[in-house]
């Protein structure tokens, strides 16, 4: 090797040491927010009314679409009162068919 690929090794090793690394993290950024229930929920009516609108607004009227965003609103949180009262059912169902087969392994 000559003495000018060996300066230049040096320098290029100079120059990779002075530089900050490559970091492939990027936990670092900030991220959106996570958007509530609420605000999903509102987003999904606001977009279905939208939809009813654009399609059924001569037919039925300019309200259809307030209207639909209204009810769409309402039968969410009513799905979702019932999906909640659901989890406690189908798990107290559950605990009761677990108990019983428990105990039934344990009297024989």
């Amino acid at each position: 090797m000559n003495e000018s690929s060996a300066t230049n090794f040096d320098e290029l090793y100079s120059r990779i040491k002075a530089e900050r690394p490559i970091s492939l993290d990027f936990s670092q950024e900030p991220k959106k927010p996570e958007p509530t229930l609420d605000e999903a929920r509102d987003d999904l009516a606001k977009s279905v009314s939208e939809i009813a609108h654009a399609l059924f607004a001569k037919r039925f009227g300019p309200l259809v679409g307030s209207v639909t965003q209204t009810t769409v609103n309402a039968v969410l949180k009513d799905v979702e009162k019932s999906a909640y009262r659901l989890k406690g059912d189908v798990t107290l169902v559950a605990e009761e068919f677990i108990d019983r087969a428990l105990n039934k392994k344990r009297k024989k």
